[in-house]
């Protein structure tokens, strides 16, 4: 068994209690804390006048000697750690995933005297760091994570009832570790998608069926803070910069909301820098959010100026500035005929810098050239 790893946590001791209804309370409450279980940990090692209790996880997809390591008790000495970190951690002789899930194991049933190298590992590991007794359990979380729940003791040997007191436990710790697994797996997925959504500038906003603003995710949030584009009213309502825009806004959310089939709304807020947002029905309920939402707005903007956009584009694809910003508003979903009337151009001259932009860039039409341009490093700047 690994020692306790430098930079846990020392706890005073804990009066003993009678009732085992407190120490789940503690366990279901201990994702909730920091450090993860503490109060759990220190009530364990307090009802079985344990030394030491640690609870450790072996994530999923991650190298063999990667555990998470919570515990309660004194600390192995450091040159323990150090010995155990130099050596015996590749060669740790506890047979962790040998052991059937939900059985109570002493330290004699881990580990044998009569093996030489288990009996080096007692002498050199588990003595030093006063783990002379020990209980441990091991737990499989329904998607694969293993766990394993362990006291030790330095002078005596643990009863039947610390036994009975562990088995009890279990189930309700494996049920827990469950929701907490779900919990950082969803957690995880949500960091990765709001890091992908601010690569891509893109936020949203959920909003009831009056325009008022329920929740946002961090870029929606600083969109509402932050840009001249959009904002929340003194009672929480979207505001768009004209009231043109918010009057087009509001008009898209009563026909998303009167509607339950209708197709989502496009609405273009700015064009230097280029702002849109996509409104698109909820249509789920919310224990959080403040009310029903009805509405999804999600809000994409350029970080640069058309001008800062078309330099970039010029010296990527080699275009001329007239060639760099007739492509810009290509890859901004016009036609033709809308970006050369953007532009001021005459749609025929349109036509002729699209072939030559389509030429230089190795493109086959419009939809190579937006896939082009926003596959290029141009979205990171």
């Amino acid at each position: 068994m690994a020692p306790g790893r430098p930079g846990a946590r020392k706890t005073q001791p804990v009066s003993r209690t009678s009732d085992i209804d407190d120490l789940l309370f503690a366990l279901m409450d201990g994702p909730f804390e920091h450090p993860l279980w503490s109060t759990f940990l220190d009530q364990l090692r307090a009802r079985t006048d344990a030394d030491y209790a640690s609870l450790i996880f072996r994530p999923l997809g991650l190298p063999s000697n990667t555990v998470f390591h919570l515990f309660s008790g004194e600390r192995s000495p450091p040159v323990v750690q150090q010995l155990y970190r130099e050596s015996f951690y590749k060669r740790d002789p506890t047979p962790y995933h040998e052991m059937v899930e939900g059985r109570i194991y002493s330290l004699n049933e881990l580990l044998r005297q009569d093996n030489p190298f288990h009996k080096e590992y007692m002498r050199e590991v588990m003595a030093p760091s006063g783990m002379n007794a020990m209980r441990m359990v091991r737990l499989v979380e329904r998607s694969g994570v293993n766990a394993w729940l362990t006291v030790t003791q330095r002078e005596r040997d643990f009863g039947t009832k610390d036994d009975a007191l562990l088995s009890e436990i279990a189930p309700y710790l494996r049920r827990v570790l469950r929701g907490f697994i779900a919990a950082e797996r969803e957690r995880i997925n949500a960091l990765l998608a709001s890091e992908a959504s601010q690569r891509l500038n893109v936020g949203w906003l959920m909003l009831d069926a009056s325009g008022r603003v329920l929740e946002t995710d961090v870029q929606g949030s600083n969109i509402l803070e932050k840009s001249d584009i959009l904002r929340r009213d003194s009672q929480g309502f979207l505001k768009a910069a004209s009231s043109k825009q918010t009057r087009e806004i509001n008009e898209s959310i009563a026909a998303l909301t009167g509607a339950p089939n209708a197709r989502p709304r496009a609405v273009i807020l700015s064009r230097d820098p280029w702002f849109d947002m996509l409104l698109v029905p909820a249509n789920r309920s919310s224990i959080s959010a403040k009310s029903v939402p009805a509405i999804v707005a999600y809000v994409h903007g350029d970080t640069a100026l058309s001008a800062d956009r078309c330099e970039q584009i010029g010296q990527l694809f080699e275009l001329l500035p007239s060639e760099a910003r007739l492509a810009l508003a290509l890859s901004r979903g016009m036609s033709i005929a809308e970006a050369a009337e953007e532009l001021g151009l005459t749609v025929e001259t349109a036509r002729t810098y699209t072939k030559s932009i389509y030429a230089k860039m190795g493109a086959r039409g419009q939809a190579d050239l937006v896939r082009f341009i926003h596959r290029s490093v141009i979205r990171i700047v």
